[in-house]
């Protein structure tokens, strides 16, 4: 078996079946995959690991229906032209306890987006909407609202809903990052991760994150009992997911 052969035998962890190998090298054996949740350098500084990896959007087209990815307004600005094909659907919004930002004369830099694109019809598309238990409460366990919604251009009459004790999730997640304790240098919380694992991967099914980094997405998976197919580049963070990985099946 030659060398370039031998660093495509994934290691089998549970559910998690993990390549040390370029993206590029595997997608040919990866097959189709309910949705690909990845958080790709975004190629916005100067650091030699954050390079971004020009044309991998289109990549995934032949993989997944669903497609989120993290990045920065600058990153999808940049490279917007790289998910032609896509359709962008919604976006989720990570807010920070405090920023990473390197600039001082900016606002202070405390969030993070998570963008969703599809293929095909929107009414087809595998998808979980993701609900919140209720917090606050309304008369009978029903919620009022009412009065002039001006940008939809018409007055609504006053109506409620029943909650029923849950209702949609905010699309902004309030959690810490993981400096200090993170494998990875752009490590994401779970907590920014289960979401998007819920929302467009059934149980049973597989998520592929072609940049794995130290496994967030393959946790998020075990956990909510989905496969995971992880691609990881870098030799130490391949290990340190691998390592992580374990831990977390048992």
């Amino acid at each position: 078996m030659t060398a370039s052969a031998t660093h495509l035998l994934p290691v089998q962890i549970g559910a998690c079946t993990l390549y040390n190998a370029d993206f590029r090298d595997v997608l040919p054996l990866v097959g189709t995959v309910d949705a690909v949740i990845t958080d790709p350098p975004y190629g916005d500084t100067s650091l030699g690991w954050d390079r971004w990896p020009a044309g991998w959007p289109g990549m995934m087209h032949p993989l997944a229906r669903t497609l989120w990815t993290f990045g920065s307004m600058r990153m999808f600005l940049t490279h917007g032209h790289e998910f032609a094909g896509w359709k962008f659907c919604q976006d989720l919004v990570w807010e920070k306890q405090n920023g990473s930002g390197f600039h001082t004369d900016r606002f202070r830099r405390v969030h993070e987006a998570a963008l969703m694109w599809y293929q095909g019809e929107w009414a087809t598309l595998p998808k979980t909407a993701p609900r919140v238990a209720v917090v606050e409460t309304g008369k009978n366990g029903r919620i009022l609202r009412g009065g002039k919604l001006t940008h939809f251009g018409e007055t609504t009459r006053r109506s409620g809903y029943v909650y029923g004790g849950t209702r949609l999730a905010r699309s902004v997640i309030r959690a810490a990052n993981c400096h200090r304790r993170a494998i990875h240098p752009t490590q994401k919380p779970l907590a920014v991760i289960l979401p998007l694992v819920a929302y467009s991967v059934p149980v049973g099914g597989v998520a592929l994150d072609p940049f794995m980094g130290s496994g967030s997405t393959g946790e998020a998976c075990l956990q909510l009992g989905r496969r995971f197919i992880g691609i990881e580049r870098d030799p130490r963070y391949f290990e340190a997911a691998v390592e992580r990985l374990r831990a977390a099946s048992k």
